[in-house]
Order: C-alpha cells, then sequence, then structure tokens
C-alpha cells in the first residue's frame, strides 16, 4: 500500500511540473484547436509506455547507468525541442479569420505529442527512478504494468485538463490578438529547455 501511495504521489507531482510536455499541448490547444490539444495529450501518454516498456525491461537502468548512452538521449531531445521551437519563433502576425499556424493533422499532433515525451530525458529519469528506487524488484509484473498504465493515464488525464483549458473560448479571445507573441513565447521557452539540457551534458561529459 505503501508502495503505491509513493508511486501516485511522486507521479501525478511530475506529471503536473511544468516542461516541454506542457508547453507543447498548451501551445497546440492555443493554436490549433481542442481536438489538437487531445490528441497531443494523448501522444504523450503513448510516449511514457515507452519508458515505462524500457524501464521493467530494464534497458532502462543501463541508459541510466551509461553516461555516453544517456548523454545521447539528452541531446536527442535537446534537438528535438530546439527545432521544434526555432519553428515557432519564427511565427508572424496574420490577419482576423486566418489560421494561427499551419494546419496539423490529427496523425501529426498526435506523433509530435509522442515525440515530445519519448525524447524527453526528464521523464526518462522519473520513470527510471520510480521503477529503481521505489518499486520492489518483488512486486509482481502485473502490478508494475499497472503502475505503468497509471502514470500514462495520469499523463493523458492532466493534458487532456490543460487542453480543454486553454482552448476554452476565454482562452481564446484572451490571445486573439496576439497569438503569434504566444507561439513565439513558447517557441522560447522550447529553444531554453532545450540548450539547457545540452548544456546540462555538455557540463556532465
Amino acid at each position: 500500500m505503501l508502495e503505491l501511495f509513493t508511486v501516485a504521489t511522486i507521479t501525478i507531482l511530475a506529471v503536473v511540473s511544468p516542461g516541454a510536455d506542457f508547453a507543447m499541448v498548451t501551445r497546440n490547444s492555443i493554436m490549433l484547436s481542442r481536438r489538437a490539444g487531445v490528441l497531443t495529450a494523448a501522444g504523450i501518454s503513448l510516449g511514457v509506455l515507452v519508458h515505462v516498456a524500457y524501464s521493467l525491461l530494464g534497458v532502462g537502468l543501463v541508459i541510466s547507468r551509461s553516461a555516453v548512452l544517456f548523454s545521447l538521449l539528452k541531446y536527442l531531445g535537446a534537438a528535438y525541442l530546439v527545432w521544434l521551437g526555432i519553428g515557432m519563433l519564427r511565427a508572424r502576425a496574420t490577419e482576423p479569420g486566418t489560421p494561427a499556424a499551419p494546419p496539423l493533422s490529427d496523425m501529426g499532433a498526435l506523433r509530435r505529442g509522442f515525440l515530445t515525451n519519448a525524447t524527453n530525458p526528464k521523464t526518462t529519469l522519473f520513470v527510471v527512478s520510480l521503477f529503481s528506487q521505489v518499486v520492489s524488484p518483488r512486486t509482481p509484473l502485473a502490478v508494475q504494468l499497472g503502475y505503468g498504465a497509471f502514470m500514462s493515464l495520469a499523463h493523458l488525464a492532466w493534458f487532456i485538463l490543460v487542453a480543454l483549458a486553454f482552448s476554452s473560448p476565454p482562452a481564446q479571445r484572451a490571445v486573439a490578438s496576439a497569438r503569434h507573441v504566444v507561439e513565439r513565447g513558447i517557441g522560447g521557452v522550447l529553444v531554453c529547455l532545450g540548450l539547457t539540457l545540452a548544456l546540462a551534458s555538455l557540463q556532465q561529459a
């Protein structure tokens, strides 16, 4: 029971902490649509399952203990965030009635959420630490799978709420005249996150 409580508490705290996932769902919900935001949230929850899968297989522990592998993962995640951020920084003001951002297909929104989370070293550390430090090796596999499912569903539920909030009419009205500013702001956040990851990896090398 204590293990379950600890896993649930740490998961909830990690999910609600701002980061790349939050920025991406917010951006797609404001700039595109509620549907795009919800699908991005679904992609993020699928990305969590990738981290859960390799943690259960023991690969996550290998990654966390290998400076080279973990640095490569950090650089990959940093490059992806910087690439996304630069694209958003190039946003320009649009005329009323025109799309606020280039259209994104349902699969594109799902894929963007998935890649944002799957390449996020923060999520790697969170999931690997949870399974290696909190979850006992004696815990049945079925229970560990349940923990993984809870982590994924917690991400899904939280980011759907984020998508609903930022795609609501009041939120849309608040940013209607300055969507390109919001786009650039979120892009700047992603670039900063990416550069911070890269610099941290260089300092640890």
